[in-house]
């Protein structure tokens, strides 16, 4: 069986369920956050910022022919924050810039992803994280492998991870841990080979799973 089919099918499915791109504002009210898991939000420990500062990502999917990925990236040591966690490529918004902007830009700074070899399908869920921003998700699909050079100093390694592993439930799974202060934290987590995927990179990737195939409990099928 011919994988331009399934593919096709995804896409469409995909695009259908995301958000167009022209209903994105800097105001996107977040979807989901780090607070998901944690309603008694320690305010010691996470203050209620407002404002929150606009930031973007980029969930880029490969056509790949013997499955759909997703590029994913591992961060630098050498960062001042987030070090060597799993993200996807994106950062904050510059002055002027739309969500869409800013993530294939910041794609293009930090793995050299050419801006003209994706094609953007749409919005996905608004996340807002602990510390004080508002990430657009923007989904781009790549009809080819793409020629990548990580920046060395914001990424450690790109790598991908098979899509229909991201969207089952099944490894999908709540872990937490125990700050020195303040009540236990929980967060979304996948493991992927030797690789740890969780906090908010795995929350957006809840959200779209969500978009595709409603909510469910980590464990729970979407058959």
């Amino acid at each position: 069986m011919s994988a331009a089919g399934p593919l096709r099918d995804l896409k469409a499915r995909l695009t259908a369920g995301l958000d167009p791109v022209e209903t994105w504002s800097p105001d996107r009210r977040p979807v989901r956050s780090d607070f998901d898991l944690n309603p008694d939000r320690d305010v010691a420990t996470f203050p209620v910022i407002s404002p929150l500062r606009p930031a973007a990502v980029l969930i880029p999917i490969i056509a790949r022919a013997e499955g759909p990925t997703v590029l994913l990236t591992r961060r630098s040591d050498t960062l001042s924050s987030h070090t060597g966690q799993i993200a996807f490529p994106g950062g904050r918004l510059d002055a002027g810039e739309t969500a869409i902007e800013a993530a294939l830009r910041e794609a293009d700074e930090e793995v050299a992803l050419s801006p003209s070899v994706v094609e953007v399908l749409g919005l996905a869920d608004t996340y807002e994280t602990g510390t004080g921003f508002r990430i657009t998700p923007v989904v781009g699909w790549l009809t080819e492998p793409p020629r990548l050079s990580p920046s060395a100093d914001e990424v450690a390694e790109v790598f991908e991870v098979p899509f229909d592993f991201l969207m089952d439930v099944a490894n999908h799974r709540r872990d937490h841990y125990d700050p020195e202060t303040g009540p236990r934290r929980w967060y979304w987590a996948m493991s992927w080979q030797e690789r740890y995927i969780w906090g908010a990179t795995a929350g957006i990737v809840r959200g779209l799973h969500a978009r595709l195939h409603g909510e469910f409990q980590a464990g729970e099928s979407a058959a």
